[in-house]
């Protein structure tokens, strides 16, 4: 394609774009989708030719890596085969996948439900929680996203969901908490420990004023990931099982974002030994090639509809060429180590750069993370913690991460930024050179950041 040939495409895309494509979360007069040309391992380029080293794997997505030639080629092979074929049927590509995943879960958790992403995913999990306990509540935290679908959205806690309250006050017996945050903790936390006690302590004395024996289940993002990659400190996830069990409610793990590599192990709660009765996934399962989500169960809960009707069901739950990327995908993170290289790039290579950094720019005041899920809380004054802009900042109080995030792109980083945070969440496929080479983008535009620092 000629010069003169991507441009009129491009033109093209841009109006076709703006006349009919109705965008999620936005002001549609606000916009200007930029049209992507192609993509390969961790790029992708614009119709101008520009490469973008993508720090944000999309929708934190991508943990594969774009276009791996042996999961496009399953999803072809299978296309081939049987496009689709209703859920009410059996169908190899979605028994193996669904064998592969338990294989993959922790303790009892033996069957599948799928889904066509990780919103629908919360919203079986707490209906099959509701239906198993004969108990109404669900507990979610504030600093939380579970998805925008309307008991998706009515779980979450971040401001995206103030707006669909309009009019309705969302799904009823949603009960929220504060969890784990000891840079802005809201216990008064000094230490990790202190942290750890006083937030479930907290916990403790909401199920209390609740009434226990009227929460069905608490969910909870493992490692917290839009609203901060928050990662529980030493004890919490062992103390919220341990909650749990003392009062009958479910824990439900929401591994959307934080599975499949994302922290360095195939599930987050790995990373701390932890078994919970119900795991949501998606995003990573098979980096979105093919939509794809579901609800991993306990063999407990899977008994409670053994005779039982589930009074739920999808039209495309586990689509056979969704199933045979995830069944591709699982094969090809262990046959290339994918998850052990995500682990180590995190250890050796994304971790201690972003402390290095912490030390030269003022704007950083915390760098926190694992695996390839990081991120930087960039601050105005550290001894203060006042963020680089305000709670969920919008128009001229967000100039400072706009500037950074427009010098991230200049320099041929693609970041994820939210609130006054950006996020470095590259595919798990990322080599220790790629990375250092995106490090050294975002390094540079960080200096944005600076020009804004207030403290001494």
């Amino acid at each position: 394609m000629t010069t003169t040939e991507q441009s009129a495409t491009e033109q093209t895309i841009r109006r076709d774009d703006r006349a009919h494509v109705f965008h999620s979360w936005s002001a549609q007069a606000k916009i200007d989708p930029l049209p992507i040309e192609r993509a390969l391992g961790v790029n992708f380029w614009d119709y101008e030719g520009k490469k973008y080293l993508d720090f944000s794997s999309q929708l934190v997505n991508v943990n594969i890596g774009y276009q791996h030639p042996k999961l496009v080629s399953a999803i072809q092979e299978q296309a081939g085969k049987l496009c689709t074929i209703a859920p009410s049927f059996a169908n190899e590509s979605r028994s193996e996948a669904a064998r592969l995943i338990s294989e993959l879960a922790p303790g009892t958790l033996n069957q599948v439900f799928f889904t066509n992403g990780g919103a629908e995913a919360n919203e079986n999990a707490i209906r099959m929680a509701r239906i198993h306990t004969g108990r109404p509540k669900v507990m979610s935290a504030y600093r939380s996203y579970h998805g925008s679908t309307a008991a998706a959205i009515a779980l979450t806690g971040d401001p995206r969901r103030w707006a669909n309250e309009l009019g309705y006050a969302g799904i009823p017996g949603v009960v929220r908490y504060f969890g784990p945050y000891l840079y802005r903790s809201a216990f008064y936390a000094q230490t990790p420990e202190e942290e750890t006690a006083r937030a479930l302590a907290h916990l403790r004395d909401v199920i209390q004023l609740e009434g226990p024996q009227t929460i069905a289940a608490i969910i909870s993002e493992t490692v917290v990931g839009t609203n901060g990659i928050l990662v529980p400190p030493p004890g919490y996830l062992e103390g919220l099982r341990a909650i749990c069990d003392e009062y009958g409610i479910l824990m439900i793990s929401d591994e959307v974002m934080a599975g499949f590599g994302r922290c360095g192990e195939w599930f987050a709660v790995d990373h701390w030994s932890v078994t919970p009765d119900l795991i949501t996934f998606a995003k990573g399962v098979n980096s979105g090639y093919v939509p794809l989500g579901g609800v991993i169960l306990s063999d407990a809960i899977a008994a409670t509809f053994a005779d039982r009707p589930f009074p739920g069901g999808l039209t495309y739950s586990g689509h056979p060429l969704a199933c045979a990327s995830a069944v591709a995908s699982i094969n090809i993170f262990k046959e290339e180590g994918i998850v052990e290289n995500a682990r180590e790039i995190g250890e050796s290579v994304i971790g201690p750069a972003l402390r290095e950094m912490e030390q030269r720019h003022p704007s950083i005041g915390e760098v926190r993370g694992l695996g390839v899920f990081w991120a930087l809380e960039l601050v105005k004054d550290r001894q203060t913690r006042e963020p680089l802009v305000p709670f969920n900042a919008a128009g001229a109080d967000a100039a400072p991460m706009n500037e950074f995030m427009t010098a991230c792109k200049n320099n041929g980083l693609w970041p994820f930024v939210h609130f006054n945070r950006t996020h470095v969440v590259p595919p798990c496929t990322i080599t220790a050179e790629e990375a250092r080479e995106g490090l050294a983008m975002l390094d540079d535009a960080l200096t944005t950041a600076d020009q804004h620092y207030t403290g001494t």
